[in-house]
């Protein structure tokens, strides 16, 4: 497993209501930028869910760097692999510098506390995403592309070697979307960081992501490059409406346009 950061291999997932992941098998190399994409209830979030360790396959192993994610803690895991949910709703009123220090409890002692590296590193990583200026600023009252930034700002607080996103721009205006998924992308770039994020919209995901793994009914449908993903069967077979698949006008990524019912 060689260059592998992340593996779920043979994976099987089930809740009390019926197998929501059958014989998933997935590979994340270092410094890989993946979408995750499929239809309502596919599987994806759960396959997040799976491969940061907060769920346990009934069969197959994830490898973390090698090692297999039942015999590591929590603690350790959480040092490597940080999460950004889709929805984090805070009961406290913490502003959005106590956000982003959450994000060094992995690394917290208990009889030291917080020390001056944390602080520095919670810093750093608001600077980073540009939420220093927002540091004193209640979390509750920032807009939904600043709370977003500030989240990302907290997970990697945890100085992982990679990042678990899931639908991070999902309920957000265009604008913010670009600029949330510009900040993806040069983490990735530039500080080599592995990331995979679900993604609701197929037009962007292609236009950020370097691979995409499609899921349908809990099993791996189709994953390579945008092209060989986002080709017009695949999408009409899984999603099950019908669609022109197009190239951008000035990316050459592939897009997928929508067709009406005919009359």
């Amino acid at each position: 497993m060689a260059g592998m950061a992340l593996v779920a291999q043979g994976v099987d997932f089930s809740y009390y209501n019926g197998l929501v992941l059958e014989d998933v098998s997935v590979a994340l190399e270092r410094g890989e930028l993946v979408g995750l994409l499929g239809p309502n209830g596919s599987g994806k979030t759960t396959l997040l869910n799976v491969l940061s360790g907060l769920l346990s396959p009934k069969r197959g192993k994830v490898l973390l760097e090698g090692q297999n994610l039942r015999q590591l803690g929590r603690r350790e895991i959480a040092r490597r692999v940080a999460v950004v949910p889709q929805d984090l709703e805070m009961p406290f009123g913490f502003d959005a510098y106590e956000m982003v220090q959450l994000g060094r409890t992995p690394h917290v002692r208990l009889l030291t506390g917080i020390t001056q590296r944390d602080r520095d590193v919670v810093e750093q990583k608001m600077r980073l995403t540009d939420t220093w200026e927002l540091a004193q600023r209640p979390f509750g009252e920032l807009s939904g592309g600043e709370r977003q930034r500030v989240i990302v700002a907290m997970a990697l607080a945890q100085e992982p070697e990679i990042l678990l996103l899931d639908e991070p721009v999902v309920h957000l205006g265009i604008s913010h979307q670009i600029e949330i998924l510009e900040l993806i992308k040069r983490l990735n770039r530039e500080r080599g960081l592995t990331v995979m994020a679900t993604m609701h919209d197929l037009n962007l995901a292609a236009l950020y992501f370097d691979r995409l793994v499609l899921l349908n009914e809990g099993c791996v449908a189709l994953q390579g490059n945008p092209h060989q993903v986002l080709e017009k069967e695949s999408i009409q077979r899984v999603f099950g409406a019908a669609v022109q698949v197009r190239r951008h006008p000035t990316h050459g990524a592939p897009q997928v346009v929508l067709l009406p019912p005919s009359p």
